[in-house]
């Protein structure tokens, strides 16, 4: 089966299937088996992937949809079954029904649009509904739908640089870790490690907030400033980029460390890697590191650091490499 021969029904099938998964996934009762089933399921094709992301993105709005007050018509729900799960179940109906799915867009529950970007091995540009430019960086991933108050972006990894088409009765709002950024039309660089945020402006202006869960719209930016946080700060760390900043050399091709410390580089370096470097101490990580690196290259980072710092590599239980410090002889008396 490939994507380009699918009928119309074959493709009903595959959503019905997302959906049928999405909601089993999450009940209190799904068994191992179960589970399984929909590991088998969700790998025979990157379409199931494809769909039951989708499917993720109308759990996570019904999470925010008004629960009614009563519902006398309604029968009893299973005690298996939560308000969540129905609110996905009557999302999937919504995108199904043309007049449900305008009334779920005229509320603002649901998005009239959804689109999925992934880059893995190379430098990808890509084009949102809304007309907005992304370049995503080596393994990102990031979904985009479009509600009637705001745009959204959710970046799940990686790094993507954003020229936001202008619209100020629409916000642009990008999701990044535990925190948000956003905006109505401008020019910025996103980039996410783990729990580790840095937003770069170069146009425009920017409302950033470390904890999508506090009231306001958190710190503006100005162009050239940047903003960091990682999860459980109460308000990002702000700060001006200078001139020969080289965070955006990605766009080219390159990774450019600047005589940094290794417990700097290497969330740097690492969402690059298949496998992360580990630093063994402390000590290790006030090493030093430079240059100049090609992004697509950057495996073989490790091998390297040998050869022109004073260390050497280990494994860790997980096979990751370890960087550890070449201990200094003492002077000669």
């Amino acid at each position: 089966m490939t994507q380009d021969t699918l009928s119309e029904a074959e493709y009903d099938a595959i959503t019905d299937a997302a959906a049928h998964w999405c909601m089993r996934v999450h009940a209190d009762d799904c068994t191992e088996e179960e589970r399984r089933a929909f590991k088998q399921w969700h790998d025979a094709h990157p379409l199931h992937a494809f769909e039951y992301e989708a499917m993720l993105e109308i759990w996570d709005v019904a999470e925010h949809l008004p629960r009614p007050a009563s519902a006398p018509v309604m029968p009893a729900p299973q005690p298996s079954r939560s308000w969540r799960q129905f609110a996905v179940a009557a999302g999937v109906c919504a995108l199904a029904l043309p007049l449900a799915a305008y009334t779920g867009w005229s509320l603002g529950w649901l998005p009239d649009s959804y689109q999925h970007f992934a880059a893995t091995d190379t430098v990808r540009q890509v084009t949102l509904s809304d007309g907005s430019q992304l370049e995503l960086n080596l393994n990102t991933d990031l979904t985009f739908s479009n509600y009637k108050d705001e745009r959204r972006v959710t970046l799940k990894k990686g790094e993507a640089f954003f020229t936001v088409s202008h619209d100020t009765a629409h916000p642009f709002v990008v999701r990044a870790g535990e925190g948000r950024i956003r905006v109505t039309g401008t020019r910025f660089n996103v980039w996410m490690y783990q729990d580790q945020v840095r937003v770069n402006l170069i146009e425009g202006s920017v409302l950033v907030t470390s904890n999508r869960s506090l009231p306001g719209d958190g710190l503006r930016l100005g162009p050239s400033m940047q903003a960091r946080y990682k999860q459980g700060d109460y308000m990002p760390q702000i700060s001006q980029t200078y001139a020969g900043d080289t965070s955006l050399a990605w766009r080219n091709g390159k990774l450019v460390l600047d005589n940094l410390a290794l417990s700097e580089a290497l969330p740097l370096i690492n969402r690059y890697l298949n496998n992360p470097l580990e630093l063994a101490d402390n000590s290790t990580g006030a090493i030093r590191v430079g240059g100049i690196y090609n992004i697509k290259e950057l495996n073989n980072f490790a091998n390297s650091l040998p050869k022109v710092l004073p260390v050497y590599l280990t494994r860790n239980k997980e096979g990751n490499p370890v960087i550890n410090p070449i201990p200094q002889q003492p002077p000669k008396s």
